[in-house]
């Protein structure tokens, strides 16, 4: 099969042909035909990520956002057959941990992730272990590309708006970083009746966040972000959003709450924070801020998305900004480095 080959840190990505993956007795062979190009496979390229474990080896297939159809099952799949198409979400478990039993395999103890625990979605087919519990059946209406932009960025920010934070009709909502995770939060909190402020440092990526369901953007370049929220939602927001991961839109973030907020963390830290951001941790006692985590989301949960993307109430694909080839990949991560790139780019040739 051809696949995007990491081969060292920061060096492009090379395509060429590799063996086809082999397929186990509870694993499926997806064939993909669309994988999204996330910030999370630069973060492993770029060689950042090392502090949890997750360091890409040489000869490694990234690529955790994809969607195809199914070529083979193996004997203990009983869920899925050849031909149907599907959606295989990032936070995999091994379906017999506690947690997965209780519903919750985004944490499991055994967690996998494709691109990191087994090759993936950068090559053209993947053996998802774990099949029945790890892929969820793709409606006919939603084509491989919007799904393959839900994969991880919107599923990740669906799970943290609706089943982590619990944002509400009429709350103010403040993101910050309008990349996918956070064009994917202002949509899914503009869909549950939310008053959503975007928040970046790119006039373009604003635009976008307009376009998806802010009612206000905040450049933070020309304006102090933080007081700019305080303002326009008369005392702070209900909620805010860290969808990047650096230092300085996590402090900001938590600032921008008023009393009793809660702050959701989406965004993993780059090397610069190593993991470890200081917080205000006085001005959350004073004011009972909540901090709330929030990681992927699991395959149980995906038919409540997929219902609301077939009644047109969120719409992944409309932060579909380009798609490309194999080769392709290695631009996105170039516009990456200085945070070019605006909305979400989906390889879907493999040519």
């Amino acid at each position: 099969m051809r696949a995007a080959v990491f081969e060292a840190t920061k060096k492009p990505l090379v395509v060429k042909d590799v063996p086809d993956p082999k397929c186990d007795a509870n694993s499926a062979i997806i064939r993909v035909e669309a994988n999204g190009v996330c910030r999370s496979d630069w973060h492993a390229w770029s060689g950042d990520w090392t502090w949890m474990g997750l360091a890409a080896q040489p000869g490694a297939i990234l690529g955790h956002e994809f969607a195809g159809v199914v070529e083979e099952v193996g004997k203990d799949v009983h869920n899925f057959k050849h031909g149907e198409r599907v959606v295989v979400p990032f936070s995999q478990g091994d379906g017999t941990c506690e947690y997965c039993r209780n519903g919750q395999s985004n944490v499991c103890l055994n967690a996998m992730l494709p691109g990191f625990s087994y090759p993936g979605g950068f090559g053209r087919l993947v053996a998802v272990p774990a099949a029945d519990a790890n892929l969820v059946n793709l409606p006919a209406s939603i084509d491989f590309i919007e799904a393959a932009s839900m994969g991880c960025r919107f599923m990740t920010s669906f799970h943290g708006i609706v089943d982590r934070a619990k944002v509400q009709p009429g709350e103010w909502v403040a993101v910050y970083g309008c990349g996918g995770i956070g064009l994917a939060a202002i949509n899914v909190a503009a869909a549950c009746g939310a008053n959503v402020i975007g928040v970046d440092l790119d006039a373009a990526k604003l635009e976008l966040a307009k376009g998806v369901g802010a009612m206000h953007v905040i450049n933070g370049k020309k304006t102090d972000a933080v007081q700019a929220v305080v303002d326009l939602t008369k005392g702070g927001a209900h909620v805010a959003v860290d969808a990047l991961g650096i230092a300085a839109t996590c402090r900001s973030a938590i600032m921008s709450l008023r009393k009793q907020g809660r702050h959701l963390q989406i965004g993993l830290t780059t090397s610069a924070e190593k993991g470890e951001i200081a917080l205000p941790i006085d001005r959350m006692v004073t004011m009972e801020l909540q901090v709330i985590a929030s990681l992927g989301m699991q395959a149980s949960h995906y038919p409540a998305m997929l219902q609301m993307v077939e009644a047109g109430r969120i719409s992944p694909k409309s932060m579909v900004t380009g798609t490309c080839d194999l080769a392709g990949i290695n631009r996105v991560f170039e516009e990456m480095n200085t945070f070019q790139n605006v909305g979400v780019t989906v390889c879907n040739n493999y040519n």
